[in-house]
């Protein structure tokens, strides 16, 4: 956007100046003299007024320019918010385990996406889960997803990365489903397994995602403790880490005895942020947080 503003602007200053032409005038006897002379003046000045307004169109529309930069650039950080995918590069993400990228994720549209193996969890050639290379404690996250017919993934959050163990062993997760015709919608309790849910340990009510192949928006809110699952505009759940009914609710579910899991955020309450190949296609995009700290 901003390259383009420019060169626009370049074009303008090239093509009203070429107008300024002065040209020559051939002095032929005294009568032509005195009336080219009075002519010169005249143009002289059209041409100095002409000249100033074209610096001041100019200098309005870089002025334009600017903004429209600082409004792409910083509209998400004037509010307090910092994006962590910009739509065109992979810049502070990373798989699992490991320094460099699953080849299985790509961007397509200005979206992340997962390019399903169809054989399931980390099932591709190359895939395998991802995550933002920097820890976070207290924050609001804001995405956008959608998923591809019986698609399944996550977003998990507070995670550790602990040497032979996978992403979900400590991290909590928020459920990104097609509810309707992937198993899990029917499965666990009381829909604990459809999207936006605490995976198999709370369910999100009210339960209003939307089909698959739509944009969802999707929201995580911990702080100290704290955590709000929000989908397409409302709250949907509510929870607090390491407090006894966290504990009680852990070892009443598969978690039970994962430590990891039950001490999310490990010793300073802060984890990665991560995504999830469950094996389908799924994209996310406009992915920011705001720290809160």
């Amino acid at each position: 956007m901003e390259v383009t503003c420019y060169a626009v602007i370049s074009l303008y200053i090239i093509l009203k100046l070429n107008k300024m032409n002065y040209g020559s005038f051939v002095k032929v006897n005294n009568y032509q003299s005195f009336h080219m002379t009075k002519n010169i003046k005249y143009k002289d000045m059209k041409r100095t007024i002409y000249f100033l307004t074209v610096i001041f169109v100019s200098m309005s529309l870089i002025a334009s320019c600017g903004n429209v930069k600082k409004q792409n650039d910083t509209s998400a950080v004037e509010e307090g918010w910092v994006t962590l995918f910009d739509g065109s590069s992979f810049d502070g993400w990373r798989g699992y385990g490991r320094p460099d990228m699953p080849a299985a994720w790509t961007i397509e549209d200005g979206a992340i996406k997962i390019n399903g193996s169809g054989q399931g969890e980390a099932g591709a050639k190359d895939g395998g889960d991802i995550i933002f290379n920097q820890k976070f404690k207290n924050f609001e996250l804001s995405f956008e997803w959608k998923v591809s017919k019986g698609g399944n993934s996550g977003v998990f959050y507070l995670a550790q990365e602990i040497e032979g163990d996978p992403i979900w062993k400590s991290s909590p997760e928020y459920q990104i489903l097609d509810n309707e015709n992937h198993p899990d919608g029917r499965l666990g309790k009381d829909g604990n397994r459809k999207s936006a849910s605490l995976y198999d340990l709370i369910p999100a009510v009210p339960q209003n995602s939307k089909p698959y192949g739509e944009w969802n928006t999707g929201g995580i809110l911990v702080y100290k403790g704290t955590v709000v699952h929000s989908q397409n505009g409302e709250n949907v759940l509510e929870y607090h880490l390491w407090t006894d009914d966290w504990k009680n609710m852990v070892d009443n579910s598969k978690f039970k005895g994962w430590e990891n899991f039950i001490n999310a955020g490990g010793e300073n309450g802060e984890g990665y942020i991560g995504l999830q190949d469950h094996g389908d296609d799924v994209w996310y995009r406009n992915i920011k947080i705001k720290i809160l700290d």
